[in-house]
């Protein structure tokens, strides 16, 4: 039989009159099919990018959690200096200048409330006794009295009025707010020793600098001879003394009272 007429079929020419090589008909396919072109966009997807997410939420995760265990550890302090009866408050007394924290009606029993203003009006007290001290000390200073006894009824205010806030008012306060039998002992000694020196200072006995850096009823009398009007202002300071002595005795009482009726 003749080849022509069998119909074979002749290779793809090329214009150069070669056969196409195998390795162009991928790019042909490619070509037709749109891909490999130097106009296709490309999209690049890390694959480590698919657990971000669950990484942050993990992360924050432990970030809440952390939290939440200072915020616990902090409530567990809070309580601990709450129940050793240690004030943390801030400070609100007096309103013009807060210097010390103050709130019966918030912190104290009502039933000891009463007991509380009392000796509060104790602690003025010893506080109005000691500035009027030292107004009438200068003023006897200024009538010729001498330098010293003014620094000393000066002292005599610096350190007693702080002092007897610390020693015995604070922790009567404490005692009441946690009912500590210990506090209550420690404001009963420091008490005692607030009423002797009431005592001494309203009889202001001729010891130190012949005691007139005290008004009490010797220094009055002391005084009084010489100048009238030191003389007045030395029997005004004897009689805040006699009624500072008078309710301090009276709060010791009350306190001691209620002290022991609830033991």
């Amino acid at each position: 039989m003749n080849s022509t007429k069998l119909g074979y079929l002749k290779p793809l020419q090329v214009p150069n009159g070669s056969a196409a090589p195998k390795s162009r008909i991928p790019q042909i396919v490619a070509q037709t099919l749109g891909f490999g072109q130097k106009h296709n966009a490309t999209v690049d997807i890390p694959l480590d990018s698919m657990n971000d997410p669950k990484k942050k939420e993990k992360e924050l995760a432990a970030w809440e959690e952390d939290l939440k265990r200072r915020e616990r550890e902090i409530k567990r302090r809070e309580d601990t200096v709450s129940s050793a009866g240690v004030p943390s408050d801030d400070k609100n007394w007096p309103p013009c200048f807060p210097i010390i924290h103050h709130d019966i009606g918030n912190e104290i029993p009502v039933h000891a409330q009463k007991l509380q203003y009392l000796a509060f009006a104790s602690w003025l007290g010893i506080v109005l006794c000691l500035v009027f001290n030292v107004i009438a000390v200068t003023v006897c200073w200024i009538r010729g009295g001498g330098v010293k006894i003014f620094f000393l009824a000066t002292i005599y205010a610096l350190l007693g009025c702080p002092l007897s806030y610390v020693l015995w008012y604070r922790p009567l306060y404490r005692a009441m707010r946690t009912d500590s039998a210990l506090k209550f002992g420690w404001f009963f000694l420091f008490y005692l020793l607030h009423i002797c020196f009431c005592i001494f200072a309203a009889i202001a006995p001729p010891i130190v600098f012949h005691g007139e850096s005290l008004t009490g009823i010797l220094a009055a009398i002391s005084v009084f001879s010489d100048h009238v009007l030191v003389g007045i202002f030395y029997l005004i300071g004897f009689a805040l003394f006699c009624l500072e002595t008078l309710l301090s005795l009276w709060v010791l009482q009350k306190i001691y009272m209620y002290f022991r009726g609830n033991k």
